[in-house]
Parts: structure tokens; C-alpha cells; sequence
């Protein structure tokens, strides 16, 4: 929960930083329980707020909508978003058109939806607009228009927004609803992998490794996925696992150089830790039998002691 203020200011706030700062300075106290996990406490003092601080609201439908200290309620998490979505949260009307596209709480809308999207898009929202292509992607309550909700999502991207960017290259990598296109999907991957998006580090990795939309690049894709895996993005474990099993063994030796033994080592570990598909299982049981064979045993207790700090630090909660 550190700093998850700060971040919701940063969701939040309409541009008018005196209005933050207003916002702000009368939840100083919730913000601090918030932050120490004292869950109970922060929802009472937001709640003292409810009335007239929009800030408050928006926090508010967060505890329903991500069950901090309460079962998730989705229904009242609307309920809370309408309410500050009307006195101008940018990511409140954002949500709100999640509530209203997905029929949450109330009947679905998806032109109603389209047009909060739209006022969070002028709120600085971007990715809203992509949502707001979203609909007419799939025609839900809207007029089905998908080269019209491809470019609703692309000026989204194209203004610097990595969710956009994620989507749209998902859009084009499963070829459901739009047309395939692997060398645009792996484009936007790109393009949101360098902005820090753990799933599209993920894809892009998985495409440069099979040569999906493009030439493969085992090292770029090994790069990719690590680099996911290492923000704990568990899905990267395991690939990240047995591209540093396929790399060329050392010349002199005929063997994988010591540094990849013990990186194959770590990445199956949290592989195991983390799997529950018998086939994943299985395949990290292979693998580390392979490994642990050959791995001088001296070297298992501080590889274990990295995995544990690993995976309790991006601990799932």
C-alpha cells in the first residue's frame, strides 16, 4: 500500500492542481491509515467525506471495487464512481463508463458508456478513448464499427497511453474481432514494453522468440521476458527458464556457462512456486530435475534465498 495515495491523486484528479491540493489536504489522516494497511480505519475516515469530497468517493468505490478489508462489491463501486464521475474525477467517469458498458449495478449502456469514455478522454484519460473504441469493436450498444473503434484505440496509444497500446496490440495478435495483424501487434507490444508494461513485455517476448510478426531475436526475447519475469510477471518464469536452457552451452567446455545454470535455476523455481496447470508443473519438474543434476548442490541455499525474496516481494495479495 505505499505511496497507493499518491497514486490515486495521480488516477484521480482533474488537472486543477489548487483542487488537488484542496482534495488532498482533508484526507491526509485516511491517506495515512490507508497506507499502513489499516483498512477498517481509512474506510471510516474517507467516509466522513463522502458527502462533498469527490476524492473521497473515488477512493471509496476503490475499497468495493479491489475488496480492501471487505468483500469486493462491484455493484457499490459504481455507485461510488457516479458519484464522483459527476463532480469530475477523470478516472471515476473512466470507471463509471466500465460500470455502464458492463451493465454493473444497473442496466448496460453502451452510449451512455461511450460518453463518459469520452468526457475522461478530455479529462486527460487517454486510454479511455480506447475503451470508448472498445464498444464499437465488439458493437455493444453501439453501432458495430470496428475500423472506427481501431482508431479510437490508436489515437489513444498515440498519445502516449501503454494500456491503449496493450490492447490495441492484443486486438491484432488474437485476430478475434479485428483482423489479424502480428507485425502491428508486435509493434504496439513494443511500444508499450518500453514503457514498462509487464504483459506486453511478456507478449513481445513470446513473439521475438517464435518469430511471430517478424524475424525471431532469441536474445531480445530473452531480454523481454526477464525483464518481465524480474517485476514478477509470473506468466515469464518459465519461458524465461528454457530460452536461458536453449542458450548456446560454452565453447570451452561443451556445457551452459555457470551464470545461465544458476539463471534457469531461479526463473523455474518461481516457475514451480507459482504454477497450477499440471502441464506447467510438469514441465518445471523436467526442466529443474535437469538442472539440479548437473548444478553443484553448494550453490542451492542463496538461489533459494533469491527465489524467496522474489516471490515475497511481488507476493500475491
Amino acid at each position: 500500500m505505499r505511496n497507493i495515495f499518491m497514486l490515486i491523486l495521480l488516477l484521480a484528479l482533474a488537472p486543477s492542481a489548487l483542487a488537488g491540493k484542496r482534495l488532498d489536504a482533508e484526507l491526509q489522516t485516511a491517506q495515512r491509515a490507508l497506507a499502513a494497511g489499516d483498512y477498517k480505519k481509512a474506510y471510516a475516515l474517507y467516509a466522513r467525506h463522502r458527502a462533498k469530497n469527490p476524492l473521497a468517493q473515488f477512493t471509496l468505490g476503490l475499497f468495493h471495487r479491489e475488496g480492501w478489508g471487505r468483500p469486493a462489491d462491484p455493484a457499490a463501486a459504481c455507485g461510488w464512481f457516479e458519484k464522483a464521475a459527476h463532480q469530475g474525477i477523470p478516472a471515476a467517469q473512466q470507471f463509471l463508463g466500465d460500470c455502464l458498458a458492463d451493465g454493473i449495478g444497473r442496466t448496460a449502456d453502451g452510449k451512455a458508456a461511450e460518453g463518459w469514455y469520452r468526457k475522461a478522454a478530455a479529462n486527460g484519460i487517454a486510454y479511455a478513448l480506447c475503451a470508448a473504441g472498445g464498444l464499437y469493436v465488439k458493437g455493444a450498444g453501439v453501432d458495430k464499427d470496428v475500423r472506427h473503434g481501431l482508431d479510437l484505440c490508436t489515437r489513444a496509444a498515440r498519445s502516449d497511453s501503454p494500456p491503449a497500446m496493450l490492447r490495441l496490440a492484443d486486438y491484432y495478435r488474437e485476430g478475434t474481432d479485428v483482423p489479424q495483424d502480428l507485425v502491428k501487434a508486435r509493434h504496439w507490444y513494443k511500444m508499450a514494453a518500453e514503457r514498462r508494461s509487464r504483459e506486453a513485455q511478456y507478449r513481445l517476448g513470446i513473439m521475438l522468440g517464435e518469430g511471430q510478426g517478424g524475424e525471431a531475436d532469441p536474445a531480445a526475447a530473452l531480454f523481454w521476458l526477464e525483464t518481465a519475469a524480474a517485476e514478477g510477471h509470473a506468466p515469464a518464469y518459465l519461458p524465461t527458464a528454457v530460452l536461458y536452457a536453449n542458450a548456446a552451452p560454452d565453447p570451452k567446455t561443451g556445457a551452459l556457462a555457470p551464470e545461465h545454470l544458476a539463471k534457469i535455476y531461479l526463473w523455474i523455481s518461481a516457475a514451480k512456486a507459482r504454477a497450477t496447470d499440471p502441464a506447467e508443473l510438469a514441465e518445471t519438474a523436467r526442466i529443474e530435475a535437469m538442472v539440479l543434476a548437473v548444478m553443484p548442490a553448494s550453490w542451492l541455499p542463496e538461489l533459494d534465498r533469491k527465489v524467496a525474496e522474489h516471490l515475497a516481494k511481488y507476493d500475491r495479495r
